[in-house]
């Protein structure tokens, strides 16, 4: 059996091996019942090691190409009916071909969109390489182990027993909710714990109020540029979206007044401290003009603080103006610790706390004690706000570097560098700049899907700690330099 393997391929010799032996099968040169040749002797023939020809048949026995028979060997299964081949023939293998050197196998000519860059937070790296458009930071610079300590401190003993046989509390832990109210203090906002509900992230936290004070169809305005997951979520909600422009100040107030006068919004969604994605932070005179355009039109404030972590206790938010009249705090955990936790809450006006909480039982009935337990310890004794200086400091030194290497490729910074994200502007289409960087196994988040309504745009988000690399930069020039030679053919 001669099969062609290639030591430089993209795919490793494991995946070549699997993926001839996969086609080999589909066409039926290996038919129904045939014996594949034993590991020793395929390992012979191919030239490679008898672990690759193990891992290799594995990879086929779990997509149930082949089967194994004790004694016997490697065998050839009818795969007529197999549900792990789709519709099209490919095999699951063959189409995860694509994926080795593109991130979370975005097939080419994939219009980059939110739930790609959702997918995207769930990949490091592809063949070693950062990606710029990561919405998360790098996995090392979250390396929490107190927080594991933590955890064992409150799941050991009785404590463990308890937590096991019964649900959470409703609105959340208690001691957690207690540590949350003082962290909230800090920044300026008065809220007891019977105002905050736990929740599994912000993202929840702003499901829950969605849910509890909107009927489809209700207007809601939305920052313009902002963050693509939330214009998404609304419209999956048959939400009416209504963007407001952006500014370094704050929002646009003409244009949230003539919204206020003609559609009558709900709701208005604003990421007031180092906005996603501009790094933008509102003013204190923005701030008590939003809070005065909410309280002559009645509508709220949802004001997701998720990135408070990284920003200044002292920087305006609406939330600490109006004392949770008219606004509603959200924030979460996910960016500055391990994000699988999926920890968050929101503070809300007495009024609405009911209505929020029982929205929020309705969906997960409650949030997980144990780790919700770990957390408050780790407020109490100061780690957590440690560790957040900590994240401070790698990120300005980040920035610094990623400013540099930016501006020497040509981008420029729209609005001034701060926090995570850097809004550049390039020159060139980002969307089809987003295809060839794709190519080359580097995810970008294009300006275009930063928009309510789509169209073509210059600009692109970098995260600062996932754009440090000099490669990547380097590859990012010969992209736009190849995008302007071809503008300039046409």
């Amino acid at each position: 059996m001669s099969i062609s393997l290639s030591r430089q391929a993209a795919l490793t010799l494991t995946q070549q091996l699997a993926e001839r032996l996969a086609e080999r099968i589909r066409t039926r040169l290996l038919p129904a019942g045939a014996r594949l040749p034993s590991v020793r002797e395929c390992a012979r023939q191919q030239g490679v090691s008898p672990y690759t020809v193990v891992a290799a048949y594995d990879l086929l026995q779990a997509q149930g190409l082949v089967e194994a028979r004790p004694q016997r060997g490697f065998y050839v299964r009818d795969i007529v009916h197999n549900p792990l081949q789709t519709p099209d023939g490919k095999s699951q293998l063959a189409i995860n071909k694509g994926a080795v050197n593109t991130p979370v196998g975005i097939p080419p000519g994939t219009r980059i969109n939110a739930t790609m860059l959702i997918r995207g937070m769930f990949v490091e790296s592809v063949a070693g390489k950062p990606q710029p458009g990561a919405g998360v930071l790098p996995a090392e610079w979250l390396d929490a182990g107190f927080l594991v300590a933590a955890m064992r401190k409150v799941t050991s003993g009785q404590a463990l027993r308890e937590s096991l046989v019964r649900y959470g509390e409703p609105m959340g832990d208690s001691r957690l909710r207690e540590a949350l109210a003082r962290r909230l203090q800090r920044i300026g906002i008065a809220a007891g714990p019977g105002q905050i509900i736990t929740t599994l992230g912000a993202t929840q936290a702003l499901d829950i109020v969605s849910r509890a004070l909107l009927q489809p169809g209700d207007p809601v305005m939305v920052e313009e540029p902002g963050w693509a997951v939330e214009y998404a979520r609304l419209a999956a909600m048959g939400m009416r979206v209504l963007p407001v422009p952006r500014g370094p100040e704050g929002p646009d107030m003409a244009v949230m007044q003539r919204y206020c006068e003609t559609m009558a919004p709900k709701l208005y969604v604003s990421v007031s401290v180092l906005h996603n994605p501009t790094g933008y932070s509102l003013s204190a005179a923005s701030a008590h003009e939003v809070l005065q355009m909410a309280q002559r039109h009645g509508f709220y404030v949802v004001e997701d603080d998720s990135y408070c972590h990284i920003a200044a206790d002292h920087a305006p938010r609406v939330s600490v103006l109006d004392r949770l009249q008219r606004s509603i705090y959200i924030s979460g955990f996910a960016k500055v610790l391990v994000p699988n936790w999926r920890l968050g809450y929101l503070a809300a006006p007495p009024e609405l706390v009911e209505r929020l909480l029982d929205t929020k039982l309705l969906s997960t009935l409650s949030t997980p004690t144990p780790m919700e337990q770990a957390l408050a310890l780790c407020m109490e004794q100061g780690q957590l706000r440690r560790h957040a200086e900590r994240l401070r400091q790698h990120l300005a030194q980040a920035r610094t570097r990623s400013v540099a290497l930016a501006q020497a490729a040509g981008c420029r910074f729209v609005a001034e560098p701060a926090g995570m994200f850097g809004w550049v502007d390039t020159g060139v289409d980002t969307e089809v700049l987003t295809q060839l960087l794709l190519d080359q196994g580097y995810m970008i988040a294009p300006g275009a899907m930063f928009h309510a309504s789509r169209g073509s745009s210059t600009c692109m988000r970098i995260n600062f700690a996932t754009t440090q690399d000099a490669a990547f930069w380097r590859v990012f020039e010969r992209a736009v330099t190849q995008m302007r030679a071809q503008a300039q053919k046409s």
